[in-house]
């Protein structure tokens, strides 16, 4: 049986074989942690968008989208704590020259008792069978407390470090746990740093008169900055939200596990107003907003957690994670902030404005707290496809590889074949291929035999096939295969449109989302 790390290893190179992800300038060897997306993989994306779009504005009445540019005026980042503050604790190994962020490092090491315990449990499992009682041995099993015991005190002591950003201590955890890098092997370790991850350039038609300005980090700041733009053009009440999908840029001096973690990248982030001392009722209700539109995707309720920060940003009190489990452990794709009001009085301090709302119901004037929600675009991705990537053994001895993705998420709703490329099947084929592409996005596929087209749409995750064969000519019907049960089904041309939409609508996924 596969390792995980094999599976993930195989999914990178699907990827690629079917056109989703690229390394970015490959004929030029490429650049590190930088990818394009492919004719599927852009599909795929901009469907995930629309996707966290449509369940923003349309289920929402109270929330609106803006696309703020990515240049912004350098005092921005000064307000926001960029400047001074935006850091990745990094460390060395001086034999593999290879450098990593502490407190990965030791997080990973945590997420090894993880696996320490769940592998007694697995045994235990198969030891007592039906008569098995998991919460039982949890709580009595000697080995699952002693992993559990090391694991808290780990964590206890990592976390005072992180908030007293103590660089010092945490290299002490990492010689104390006796971490060793993966490529050299040795525990030869220099000490803690801190680098910043801004990215910097000039503005300015001469270098004398230049002005040096960022590529932003996070796209929350221009939502921040706009506030009263749109809570006065929209005559917005509190509360209500602003939503933007946009860019990022991080410069990543670490950056491993394919698109996980790139120097550009996608967030679609939404910042919610509200009246202060109300900001824990709705960060709470923001929590269970958004891990019902992850699990409305069929993707598994058990591959989500939330994880609770530990360490928490200089201008929040609440934040959580929602993290999936990947191939390489569970990881966060969602972020859950409750940020009070630092940012919108940060920006009303450094440009003089008075950003504050006046409520009608109590006329009084104060500035917001917000509650956020951020994705990275590029990790949602990820997860997608590490969900649905599988790999098939069939009755007939034959196996294949299948993306068992969200219908309405798939780059190719609907392939359209003809049996055999003559006798009037091509033109009836696309005859129905132009029907359907005004609603979907549809492939037309001759080549090869019916069988190896079958297995290139199940690679891409394709829903639908439609084959178009001699009959089809005298009943006008066609046979529609099933991705996920490959069985077909005979049905009139009248009645295909009907039975595409049906399956793939992005409309059955937000009703699910609002009646959950």
């Amino acid at each position: 049986m596969a390792t995980q790390e094999e599976v993930f290893k195989k999914l990178v190179s699907h990827c690629k074989e079917y056109g989703f992800v690229f390394p970015s300038s490959e004929i030029y060897d490429g650049l590190g942690a930088v990818y394009d997306y492919g004719q599927n993989g852009v599909e795929l994306k901009n469907n995930i968008k629309r996707y966290w779009w449509m369940a923003m504005t349309r289920l929402h009445e109270n929330i609106v989208g803006i696309d703020a540019a990515i240049f912004m005026h350098p005092t921005t980042w000064k307000a926001s704590g960029h400047v001074d503050a935006f850091n990745d604790p990094l460390i060395d190994n001086r034999d593999s020259k290879k450098r990593y962020r502490a407190d990965v490092l030791i997080e990973d090491e945590m997420a090894k008792y993880d696996a320490k315990i769940e592998k007694e449990v697995e045994k235990a499992r198969k030891r007592f069978g039906d008569a098995f009682d998991e919460q039982k041995f949890r709580e009595t099993s000697p080995r699952v407390k002693e992993n559990f015991d090391k694991k808290e005190a780990l964590h206890a002591r990592y976390a005072k470090a992180m908030n007293d950003n103590d660089l010092a201590e945490l290299k002490q955890i990492i010689l104390d746990c006796e971490i060793v890098d993966p490529v050299s092997g040795t525990k030869n370790w220099t000490d803690v740093r801190q680098f910043n991850l801004m990215f910097s350039t000039e503005m300015g038609s001469t270098a004398d008169g230049a002005m040096k300005i960022y590529l932003r980090p996070e796209t929350a700041q221009g939502i921040f900055v706009n506030y009263l733009n749109v809570q006065k053009t929209g005559r917005m009440k509190l509360p209500f939200g602003i939503a933007q999908i946009g860019k990022a840029f991080r410069n990543e001096i670490v950056a491993r596990q394919f698109v996980f973690r790139m120097r550009e990248f996608e967030q679609m982030e939404m910042q919610f107003f509200i009246k202060p001392g109300t900001e824990l009722d709705w960060f709470a209700k923001w929590k269970q907003t958004r891990i019902k539109w992850h699990r409305a995707l069929g993707l598994g309720d058990q591959n989500y957690r939330f994880h609770d920060h530990d360490k928490l940003a200089h201008y929040a009190n609440a934040a959580t994670d929602i993290e999936f489990e990947m191939p390489f452990g569970f990881k966060e794709v969602e972020g859950i902030h409750s940020r009070t009001n630092f940012d919108l009085s940060q920006h009303a301090k450094y440009s003089g404005k008075k950003i504050e709302y006046f409520d009608p119901e109590t006329n009084e004037s104060y500035t917001p707290y917000v509650i956020e929600t951020s994705i990275g675009v590029d990790r949602m991705f990820l997860s997608v496809m590490c969900a649905a990537y599988n790999e098939e053994q069939l009755e007939n001895g034959e196996s294949r590889v299948v993306l068992n993705l969200p219908p309405a998420l798939a780059p190719v709703k609907v392939c359209v074949m003809p049996l055999v490329k003559k006798d009037g099947l091509p033109e009836k084929a696309r005859e129905i291929m132009n029907e359907l592409k005004f609603d979907f996005n549809v492939q037309y596929d001759e080549k090869d035999s019916i069988g190896k087209r079958y297995r290139r749409q199940d690679a891409v995750g394709t829903p639908f096939c439609v084959t178009v064969d001699h009959d089809t000519l005298n009943d006008n019907c066609v046979t529609v295969r099933d991705r996920d049960t490959m069985k077909q089904e005979r049905i009139s041309i009248d009645k295909l449109h009907a039975l595409i939409n049906d399956k793939v609508s992005i409309n059955n996924l937000l009703r699910k989302v609002a009646n959950d």
